[in-house]
């Protein structure tokens, strides 16, 4: 679950699109309010923002994002209750507030509208608003059992681990038959269903090169530090460019200097061998 909240001043135009029926919207949660049509929720913010004239920035606008899996399980009560858990996170209680959620896409979302102005007239600190929403949905999802960013992330670091090792498994074969022809070795990892995307600098030379394999595209050094550009053409040793599909393509000076260091590298360790 993502969180991302910020103080608008434009109150009525975002109760508009929160309400907004062409995107399936449906409220899950309000709170010391009477109305129902965007006009009237905001005649009803307006005259408690009307007890603190110095906050021009006055309602705090806020996006609660549910992975697609999660929010797809979640039903009207569900996301109510997401909301108003978030609210305690946030310490928004006993203020005006009002919650939509949207979806016309497969990610469903709430927009949440809470009135920056209590009952008394205090204006609500927004000071790091975006962190303290990260925080608080963080806070949400784990208390209501769902995933977090964390958790999101930790299966996307895994899917990734995975995919870099069929990558290098897959570029350890294509080379297991040494050629000087870098259209060789492109060949061979396209037969993988790997496909190797040289990257071209503004000046038209040969800076690296990016791998794409089940939706990912990873730079060479990333997949592992065998698959750095130097170390793929350390074979061509000190050429100034190479040939792909037929054309030439100049080795941008800092690559060439690589390769070279690297096939410098290469023959000191013959001598120290011999």
């Amino acid at each position: 679950m993502i969180g991302k909240g910020s103080s608008i001043s434009r109150t009525l135009g975002a109760l508009r699109y929160g309400n907004n029926q062409e995107k399936e919207a449906e409220q899950v949660y309000s709170d010391l309010i009477t109305g129902e049509t965007a006009e009237e929720i905001s005649q009803e913010f307006k005259a408690v923002q009307a007890l603190n004239q110095n906050c021009e920035r006055n309602t705090l606008s806020f996006i609660l994002s549910p992975t697609v899996t999660d929010g797809a399980q979640m039903n009207t009560e569900d996301l109510g209750k997401l909301t108003k858990t978030f609210i305690e996170h946030m310490k928004l209680q006993d203020r005006q507030a009002v919650a939509y959620v949207h979806r016309d896409k497969a990610h469903t979302h709430v927009h949440l509208y809470v009135n920056r102005i209590d009952l008394k007239g205090k204006a609500y600190n927004d000071s790091f608003i975006g962190k303290q929403s990260q925080l608080a949905a963080e806070r949400t999802a784990k208390q209501m059992g769902i995933q977090t960013v964390q958790d999101v992330q930790l299966e996307k670091n895994k899917a990734l681990a995975h995919t870099r090792g069929e990558i290098h498994k897959a570029h350890q074969q294509a080379i297991q038959d040494p050629s000087k022809d870098l259209q060789t070795y492109i060949n061979r990892m396209q037969k993988q269903q790997i496909t190797v995307v040289p990257v071209i600098n503004k000046s038209k030379q040969l800076q690296g090169f990016r791998f794409e394999y089940k939706g990912q595209n990873i730079k060479g050094s990333e997949v592992h530090r065998s698959m750095s550009a130097s170390n793929l053409l350390k074979s061509i040793n000190r050429a100034k460019s190479v040939v792909l599909s037929g054309g030439s393509i100049p080795i941008a000076p800092s690559l060439a200097k690589a390769v070279a260091k690297k096939a410098l590298k290469i023959v000191i360790d013959k001598g120290i061998g011999i």
